[in-house]
């Protein structure tokens, strides 16, 4: 009897599902294996920096929003402006329609700015000149009756001779041929300089000045200023031209022809003058022949000097003393008569 043969068929296919499925579970894993994501690590660095940028995103936001609440405002009170500008040009409009209905208003008007305008002169003319520069006085005797210190443009004549010495003849002779240092130390010419220390101290502020000496020639006192205007705002300016005239030494005869031909050398006229002297000149633009020069000589070198002035500028003249010169206070005195100017001998203790 023949031997049955096994069926091993189904072993065959079972091993085939086994390999089929271990295969299909390696490629499964493999896909796995190699789609797997790296873990990134963040930068700490690049997170700073990100932070800071939001934070800058986040002012630059607040920024914007302030400015915009502030350009909502601006407008309001543009808006706001416009409405006033509006009324107040409708006011001015109806005030001017006013005005022009009667006529009696602008002359109103008018004559208040007139007495304002006046008034405005009157401060200047008296105050305006302590503002220029201090002169404190022995006892408070900061003053010149009569004299009007106001001006565009004043020029100072300073009588440089050797008469300025001294109070007579005689002393003025003996200090002539002291020391230069005596000479400049001089009670009287001390005085001079003070007087005119104190004319710069009251000028206004507005106005500008020159100072210039005469003796046998007339020289300007700042060498470097000869015929221009200083300004008397300019304290600079004033302390130089002081220094400069505490320097000088007075020597020589007295040419007030000299010192008067000055005016006319300027491009700008002066319109106010004042010249500080102790009497009558000695002299024309040159030297007498004779060394005694009598009354009568003096008298006509006076009027010669006056011929040379210009019409229309006041001539103050402040007179020192010295003996054996009767005529010359009643002479300025004219003078200052005939150019609306003013005369003046102050007393020893003044300024």
């Amino acid at each position: 009897m023949a031997r049955k043969r096994r069926n091993i068929a189904f072993s065959l296919s079972f091993l085939d599902i086994m390999a089929c499925g271990f295969g299909a579970v390696t490629l499964l894993f493999l896909i796995l294996r190699h789609n797997t994501s790296e873990i990134i690590i963040p930068d700490q660095k690049l997170s700073n920096e990100a932070e800071l940028l939001e934070q800058d995103i986040r002012e630059a936001e607040q920024l914007k929003t302030e400015i915009l609440n502030s350009l909502e405002n601006i407008k309001k009170e543009l808006v706001i402006t416009q409405g006033m500008s509006k009324r107040i040009i409708t006011e001015l409009e109806e005030k001017e329609k006013s005005i022009q209905e009667d006529p009696k208003n602008l002359d109103k008007l008018r004559l208040q700015v007139k007495k304002l305008e006046e008034e405005t002169a009157n401060i200047e003319e008296v105050e305006f000149g302590d503002k220029v520069r201090e002169f404190v006085g022995d006892g408070n005797r900061q003053y010149l009756t009569g004299l009007t210190l106001g001006g565009e443009r004043v020029l100072i004549l300073i009588d440089g001779s050797a008469s300025m010495l001294a109070d007579t003849v005689v002393n003025a002779v003996r200090r002539r041929n002291m020391a230069d240092d005596l000479k400049v130390a001089s009670p009287k010419w001390q005085w001079t300089l003070r007087t005119m220390e104190w004319l710069l101290a009251q000028l206004p502020p507005s106005s500008r000045f020159q100072v210039y000496t005469f003796s046998e020639t007339a020289n300007v006192v700042l060498s470097d200023s000869d015929r221009e205007w200083l300004d008397a705002a300019d304290s600079l300016s004033i302390e130089r031209v002081v220094e400069a005239a505490k320097a000088y030494i007075p020597s020589g005869g007295t040419s007030l022809v000299s010192g008067i031909n000055i005016v006319s050398e300027f491009e700008m006229r002066p319109d106010n003058i004042f010249i500080l002297t102790d009497g009558l000149p000695t002299m024309s633009k040159s030297k007498p022949r004779n060394y005694m020069v009598s009354g009568g000589q003096r008298k006509q070198y006076f009027s010669e000097a006056i011929s040379q002035l210009l019409p229309g500028i006041p001539v103050n003249t402040i007179l020192f003393p010295m003996e054996g010169d009767p005529e010359a206070a009643a002479l300025f005195w004219q003078l200052a008569l005939d150019t609306n100017g003013a005369f003046i001998a102050p007393s020893k203790d003044w300024p």
